[in-house]
């Protein structure tokens, strides 16, 4: 069997080590043939791909990003794409395509599945925002990279009194903020299911000086908004491929900080610094896991199907389930969080 594989979106912790658990799979255990499709969807649209054998994945397993590349497609070039899902695997001679990505790639994942592509999907986001499986690969080096920064912060913010305001990624969920936020201590935790009031955070901040204490640490997703009425700040517009900019709330907030308190407030992007380097041993762990379980999907026909972590499990669920909504931080653990603020 011929299998192809793409990874699609934006980079992830782990996302050569899927690769290299498909090639693994396929090649040593099923005899079977993998094409690598390069620049996720736009490779596959224009015909892009190089064989992959046990050699070319030797070593990626440690290595951060994708060793496939990614790319954005125009909207309409993908719904062309679609339609012309017979001629795309024709022409790379697949039999079966392993699609990794977010929910963007789930999304035309499942579009080429209902065209006739046999497809299983692969979840990876740094977000941990896809509702069918428990936890993606990428989470969780992401936590502990912002985890990391909000510890280094604390240090430096002390010595000087300062106030920092840690930007973190999160367009429409806040798993990261809130995950490392409660990791880190941070004493303010701002995400986007839960719009903030400005002056509820310049009074915590306010009530931490006079209580003696030296700095302030407060983590905000990037798609975390206020109130309304409560501060005036609007979101960017969105880009060509349909993505909402964001209009740097970090850097706002902090402002609004140290116009209230009359103390030193910086902003901290912490950036695309959440999904480069190593992925931690956990994210290498169910990475492979699911690179395993999607050639297994793959041999018994189970297309249209998600590899997903059920418990301690990994699990096939249908890819429409998986798209259905996005998986948003619960009222219940927003409450854990306020506890311990």
């Amino acid at each position: 069997m011929r299998i192809g594989v793409l990874t699609s979106g934006g980079d992830c912790p782990g996302l050569n080590a899927v690769i290299r658990s498909v090639v693994h799979r396929a090649v040593a255990d099923h005899d079977d043939t993998v094409v690598g499709i390069e620049d996720g969807f736009l490779g596959l649209v224009e015909g892009r791909s190089r064989p992959l054998g046990l050699d070319d994945v030797h070593g990626i397993l440690t290595r951060g990003g994708t060793i496939l590349g990614s790319a954005r497609v125009a909207r309409d070039r993908l719904r062309d794409g679609v339609a012309r899902s017979d001629e795309l695997a024709a022409k790379l001679g697949i039999d079966a395509l392993i699609a990794i990505g977010g929910e963007g790639t789930v999304t035309a994942a499942q579009l080429f599945s209902e065209a006739g592509l046999p497809v299983v999907a692969v979840p990876k986001t740094i977000d941990n925002d896809i509702d069918a499986t428990d936890v993606t690969f990428g989470h969780d080096t992401a936590v502990h990279i912002a985890t990391e920064a909000i510890d280094r912060l604390k240090t430096t913010a002390e010595s000087h009194q300062r106030v920092m305001v840690v930007e973190l990624m999160g367009r429409h969920t806040g798993w990261i903020t809130l995950n490392a936020g409660m990791a880190g201590g941070a004493h303010g935790i701002l995400i986007p299911e839960r719009p903030f009031d400005v002056e509820e955070v310049c009074q915590m901040v306010e009530e931490r000086f006079s209580r003696g204490k030296k700095f302030a640490i407060v983590a905000v997703a990037e798609g975390a908004e206020p109130r309304p009425g409560t501060m005036r700040y609007e979101n960017g517009s969105t880009d060509a491929y349909g993505h909402q900019l964001f209009g740097g709330i970090g850097t706002r907030l902090a402002g609004e900080i140290a116009q209230w308190i009359d103390k030193e407030s910086k902003p901290v992007i912490l950036g695309h610094v959440q999904r480069g380097g190593t992925p931690t041993a956990q994210d290498r762990v169910l990475a492979t896991r699911f690179g395993w379980h999607a050639v297994e999907a793959v041999h018994q026909g189970a297309f249209g199907c998600m590899t997903a972590l059920r418990r301690t499990d990994i699990r096939l669920v249908p890819i429409s389930d998986a798209v259905a909504h996005l998986k948003t931080v619960p009222e219940s653990r927003w409450m854990e969080a306020e506890a311990v603020l």
